[in-house]
């Protein structure tokens, strides 16, 4: 891997793998006429935001989705002028400035509804809604209930201009499942009623998972975010690209005798001679410490174990009879290229969804650096 050698930790994120998922995501969206919003909330999966979305945009994307106002914000301050739309706030979010800077806000309540128009108000410009609807996931959006007096009163109001509406599926992610289709049925009720109040909203429900395998559902806009990583999330086998891969270096090696233990607790315990080699990354910098007994990383060609507990700042891999130069790369996870150990590994060990994973890799110890930027050779 072209770049600095012997790092500590360092999260190196491939920018052209990026492009590569995004391509084939807007492409599967387009055939279904849909445009494509990219996820970047919670930094890019951990990725970092803004370089995902000027590889994403570049590649096809035409929209960017995140959590919350603060990420939106930090958007437009970095230069995107696409539209972005910020979908969990806080009644304390500063929706003023969300309206100043051309944001589209989700809405799920009629409170919610009177704060952005309020917003409106003071910025003296219209507010860019969409009315979020709960069609099953019984988290964010609007009960089904209450949905016709949401549509009304947002319908009537001129300080806002109901751009969209949606919702989100709850087992997009096992095909087949019976709750997909319920969510649909219950979606296409709520655009009836939207329709009816005299709104033309376009209509977003496709997260990865469904714009992957369910094309009848792409719409006018689906919001792909994991997959947008590489990160598979259907069983069936995609054309995806990790691109996150996680390193470290070799620090120390020695040699030690059968029956000599490691780490903490004693729970390992050579059977043979052995090398031992020490590199300085653990569940400080990631590395879940319910990995420990259960871990490999690649070091020279191989996948060796990792001998004992993980450590806050260091865990020790079982290198046998070979002996590794100090400084030697340690890939910790990436593509599974070639056998190499991915993200996806490491969650299906410890019971958990690689989300978590390349979502937790954003920490103060970990140095993140790209490749694969246009122009960059890499």
């Amino acid at each position: 891997m072209r770049g600095t050698s012997s790092p500590r930790a360092e999260v190196v994120v491939n920018l052209e793998a990026v492009r590569h998922n995004v391509r084939l995501l807007a492409s599967r969206a387009a055939r279904s006429g849909a445009e494509t919003m990219v996820v970047v909330k919670a930094d890019g999966y951990g990725h970092g935001a803004a370089p995902v979305a000027r590889a994403a945009l570049d590649a096809g994307a035409t929209w960017l989705g995140v959590a919350s106002v603060e990420e939106a914000l930090a958007l437009r301050e970095a230069g995107f002028t696409a539209r972005v739309l910020s979908w969990l706030d806080t009644p304390a979010a500063d929706f003023d400035a969300a309206v100043t800077h051309d944001i589209d806000l989700s809405v799920s309540s009629a409170g919610e509804l009177a704060r952005v128009v309020g917003a409106a108000a003071r910025a003296g410009c219209r507010a860019r809604v969409h009315l979020k609807i709960d069609t099953g996931l019984s988290r964010n959006g609007c009960p089904p209930d209450l949905w016709p007096a949401l549509v009304k009163a947002a319908a009537a109001e001129d300080a806002i201009e109901v751009v969209g509406m949606w919702s989100h599926l709850a087992c997009a992610d096992e095909p087949g499942h019976s709750s997909v289709d319920a969510q649909a049925e219950r979606f296409a009720a709520a655009h009836a009623v939207a329709i009816d109040a005299g709104l033309s909203p376009l209509r977003h429900l496709a997260n990865s998972a469904a714009t992957l395998t369910r094309p009848d559902l792409h719409f006018d806009l689906v919001r792909p975010g994991i997959a947008v990583y590489g990160l598979n999330p259907v069983p069936q086998s995609e054309d995806l690209t990790p691109a996150m891969t996680f390193r470290s270096s070799v620090v120390l090696t020695k040699r030690v005798s059968a029956g000599e233990s490691v780490s903490y607790g004693h729970t390992w315990t050579a059977s043979a001679d052995t090398t031992l080699a020490l590199v300085p990354v653990g569940y400080a910098d990631g590395v879940p410490r319910t990995l420990s007994g259960r871990l490999s990383v690649w070091l020279d060609g191989s996948r060796r174990p990792v001998a004992g507990r993980v450590c806050m700042d260091q865990l020790v891999v079982d290198c046998g009879d070979h002996e590794p130069d100090v400084g030697a790369e340690v890939v910790l996870f990436t593509t599974g290229e070639g056998g190499t150990p991915t993200a996806t590994d490491w969650a299906n060990t410890i019971g958990t969804i690689d989300y978590e994973i390349v979502t937790g890799m954003y920490r103060p110890r970990v140095r993140r650096r790209y490749v694969g930027a246009e122009g960059d050779g890499s």
